[in-house]
């Protein structure tokens, strides 16, 4: 399943994550991984999760970032989560193709039987509509 937290850029959207995150950690039995452009919350993660930087390996593409989770997903047959922090930048989609690749995601969710959480920067009405089921916190 994909659950997403949208919000304005700086209304908290990556503290809901990171609780989000450290929360599941004591409750479920697999492996959890946490994507992101930096290391900035290196330290606010709980150190059973794997913070992946993103940044380091030159996705410059929707399809590229795919790819990349396909690789993270083939390495570790005991992952459980995924989050995505600051998802627009790290996927390298705009808000205008976000449905298809957000319908890519939940495929892949349910095909591995992993849960997905992204926290998105959208502007009011900006999220396409056929999202909205998946919205678990606006901010």
């Amino acid at each position: 399943m994909v659950n997403l937290i949208t919000g304005k850029n700086g209304k908290g959207k990556s503290k809901v994550l990171l609780e989000k995150v450290n929360s599941q950690v004591k409750e479920i039995l697999g492996n959890i991984a946490y994507l992101d452009t930096s290391t900035k919350h290196m330290y606010e993660l709980n150190n059973k999760i794997r913070l992946i930087n993103a940044s380091e390996y030159n996705i410059s593409s929707g399809d590229m970032f795919i790819g990349f989770l396909l690789g993270i997903i083939s390495g570790d047959h005991d992952l459980q989560e995924l989050y995505f922090d600051n998802f627009l930048t790290l996927s390298h989609t705009s808000i205008n193709d976000l449905e298809n690749i957000i319908n890519q995601l939940e495929n892949l969710s349910k095909t591995y039987g992993i849960d997905i959480y992204a926290a998105i920067s959208t502007t009011d009405g900006d999220l396409p509509a056929s999202l909205n089921d998946k919205v678990i916190e606006a901010l």
